[in-house]
């Protein structure tokens, strides 16, 4: 082999090295994510009557609305510290800090006075039991107490992402849900709280993770020597790339949440038994989503930093590397949902009309990895390349085009009728995207000028 042939041998290995790098502690720290809802779910799931665990499933989808409408604060937070940190530019890698954990606290102040209307409106055009909506604002007040702290913990993720500081985002998540499951145990189980139980366990693992965070940030600093321009922060100077990003970002996630949002409500009007095995199958999701996002999360810093040396050689070699190995996780979490699907499910409830309802429905679980491994690929390169408006019209795009027509056309049809459309549009991003990105790349207009 040529001296060339064997640089580029070491390159790619390299770049395998360094992807599993950052993917490893990313996907332990997301998977936890929903094993806490897991354990949410097990541990709900096992009291007296399906209202409690539909009420959950309700008001964590209503609380899960507002975080993850406010996910920009994350992903747009990824891309500019991994491009900050690819300059070498240690100012700019504060002023990136600091500006979205500002936009993060008027957020909740914000979303704290208009509550009230909020829970309403969700809650008004779901046809379900007066017990189930009852427990779902129990749940969703009670979630509101940890909203600073969750929207800041976003913040802090993404940047050490950015960052390539992979290990910080594992200890602040593991501290986050190591707390919310022990007292999930000890304040639904032993104490008795039911429902208010679950939701205080989250709050108080919010807080600290929070606490753990902030303290992590310091050794991260001071690799990259700079000021804190607080001034600069508070009257968010400079922030006109962030905010645009971010107000993308923020359209693309509620066109997402309106789908997720239907996908309860079509639940819920068959009936209680339905919306709660539909929300015991979307922690099938959830492992999928955020097993393959540690891969993406890879591909955000790594790309992010590709784009801030402006090395299109490095970024080819990191989406060749991240997308063998997204297809390899993918499979993986294949085998497992059919080889283990039902077991999963009946560890999660007992109650024998949501598992037998569960049980008709898994395969749409079980094979979902294969055509929901793209989107998310996908969506890790658009975020290290700042590419906001891109997501967003190709999020809003698969919402219009086929996700609401799909839903029209099969509301009919039963439950599978909804997850059917549910993977037409999940299918729809990841070719919007792929279609965006090729058009781009071939023309030579991914890289920045």
């Amino acid at each position: 082999m040529t001296p060339s042939g064997l640089l580029a041998t070491a390159r790619h290995r390299l770049t395998h090295r360094r992807v599993w790098a950052l993917a490893t502690p990313m996907i332990l720290s997301n998977i936890s994510v929903p094993l806490v809802g897991l354990v949410d779910t097990a541990v709900v799931g096992h009291l007296d009557g399906a209202h409690h665990l539909g009420g959950v499933a309700v008001g964590a989808t209503l609380m899960t609305f507002i975080l993850w409408a406010a996910g920009f604060l994350r992903m747009g937070t990824t891309g500019f510290a991994a491009q900050a940190c690819g300059a070498n530019n240690g100012d700019k890698l504060r002023l990136v800090l600091l500006q979205p954990l500002w936009l993060a606290l008027l957020l909740a102040l914000l979303v704290w006075l208009v509550h009230e209307p909020l829970l309403a409106a969700g809650l008004y055009f779901l046809d379900s039991s007066a017990e189930l909506l009852e427990q779902a604002r129990i749940y969703f007040n009670i979630r509101l107490v940890s909203l600073p702290a969750a929207l800041a913990n976003f913040v802090l993720v993404g940047w050490f992402i950015g960052a390539q500081r992979a290990r910080a985002p594992l200890y602040l998540l593991l501290a986050v849900n190591i707390t919310n499951v022990v007292l999930d145990v000890f304040l639904v189980v032993v104490l008795e709280w039911g429902v208010a139980g679950a939701a205080w366990a989250t709050v108080i693992g919010d807080y600290v993770g929070l606490l753990l965070g902030l303290a992590l940030l310091r050794p991260v600093l001071a690799r990259y020597p700079g000021v804190m321009r607080w001034t600069d922060a508070l009257r968010l100077r400079g922030a006109a790339p962030l905010i645009r990003a971010n107000r993308d970002i923020l359209i693309r996630t509620l066109a997402l949440e309106l789908v997720f949002y239907l996908l309860v409500l079509q639940g819920a009007r068959l009936g209680d038994s339905v919306v709660a095995a539909n929300a015991v199958l979307l922690n099938f999701l959830l492992l999928t989503s955020h097993g393959l996002d540690g891969l993406a999360h890879a591909v955000e810093a790594l790309g992010g930093h590709a784009m801030g040396q402006r090395n299109r050689l490095a970024l080819k070699r990191v989406l060749v590397v991240s997308t063998f190995w997204s297809l390899v996780v993918g499979v993986g979490f294949v085998l497992v949902f059919n080889l283990f699907g039902n077991q999963i499910i009946s560890l999660l409830t007992d109650l024998e009309s949501i598992r037998q309802v569960a049980f008709d429905y898994l395969p749409w679980m079980a094979w979902m990895p294969l055509v929901a491994v793209w989107s998310y690929l996908l969506d890790g390169l658009f975020i290290g390349a700042t590419r906001a408006r891109a997501m967003r019209n190709a999020m809003v795009l698969a919402v219009l085009l086929i996700y609401l027509p799909a839903a029209w056309l099969l509301r009919d049809t039963g439950n599978h009728g909804i997850w059917l459309g549910f993977y037409l549009f999940m299918l729809a991003r990841g070719v919007l995207l792929g279609g965006w990105f090729i058009w781009l790349w071939r023309r030579d207009r991914w890289m920045p000028a």
